[in-house]
């Protein structure tokens, strides 16, 4: 049986009414939240796309392109261009053929001998002009790891590293020379050119090609991890100042190469020499 409610007269009932707009503003709260969520989880999404896979193809297409454009106007010879000689033709004068085979010297001083009027030699070519900074300048090859790469002067991320060059540190020495050819590249990202050289080890060949020629270094040592204040390893005579037992005593012709350590994380600085050997 269901229960009967006696109602008094003249004594008031309470009514409850729910309130349907209040859940409509709270469902529609919940929805502005979740889209939002979504959408900034779509963005770093892209933000990671874009920096670990696009920046790549992006700096490693223009990286490769440079490289041969250099190479493409290294092996372009141009022809000599002959410097004209000062020629005297000399005229027969009304005498006989004797008289004028015998007149030496003189007959080509006659007054009616034409001649080619002497021409100035070119004066001898200046220094080559600087190259600008972050001019790309050499291609760095590592046949272990597969890398092909130009090396630009400076270590610049927006000018150099970020297109996927290597960069030369500023002072440190030229390819091929006396004292320590030292370049820095990224590990991760913008091409990622020194990614692997970690697995470099020991008597692994590295080239350097120039205008000029092609050096060849071979792998010494490596220094799987130093601080980034660790200014000896790119010296004249490169010896860590963290790790001192790394590192060379006496002058040569060394190549460092330097990049950020772990992965990911520029905490500290992985450091591979090698020694010129050609």
């Amino acid at each position: 049986m269901v229960p009967r409610v006696r109602v008094r007269v003249g004594q008031r009932v309470p009514v409850v009414v729910q309130s349907r707009g209040r859940r409509r503003t709270g469902a529609r709260l919940l929805w502005v939240g979740a889209e939002t969520v979504v959408t900034c989880g779509l963005v770093v999404l892209l933000l990671v796309v874009h920096q670990l896979w696009w920046t790549n193809q992006q700096a490693r297409a223009e990286a490769l392109q440079q490289v041969r454009v250099l190479e493409r106007e290294w092996d372009i010879s141009p022809s000599p261009v002959p410097v004209p000689v000062p020629v005297s033709i000399p005229v027969p004068t009304s005498g006989s053929a004797g008289a004028g085979a015998g007149a030496g010297a003189g007959a080509s001083a006659d007054v009616g001998s034409p001649s080619v009027p002497p021409v100035a030699p070119s004066p001898p070519p200046g220094p080559a002009p600087r190259p600008a900074a972050s001019a790309a300048f050499a291609v760095l090859r590592i046949p272990r790891l597969g890398l092909t790469v130009p090396v630009a002067h400076g270590v610049s991320k927006r000018s150099v590293l970020d297109k996927g060059y290597v960069g030369h540190y500023p002072g440190t020495a030229s390819p091929g020379r006396t004292g320590n050819f030292a370049l820095a590249g990224h590990r991760n990202t913008h091409g990622e050119p020194f990614r692997y050289i970690n697995r470099l080890a020991k008597g692994d060949e590295i080239s350097v090609r120039t205008r000029e020629r092609t050096y060849v270094y071979r792998v010494d040592q490596v220094l799987r991890q130093t601080a980034p204040r660790d200014v000896g390893v790119v010296r004249a005579v490169p010896r860590s100042i963290v790790s001192p037992s790394y590192g060379y005593d006496t002058p040569g012709a060394y190549l460092t190469l330097t990049t950020c350590t772990p992965e990911f994380s520029s905490a500290y600085r992985l450091v591979v020499w090698a020694k010129l050997v050609a």
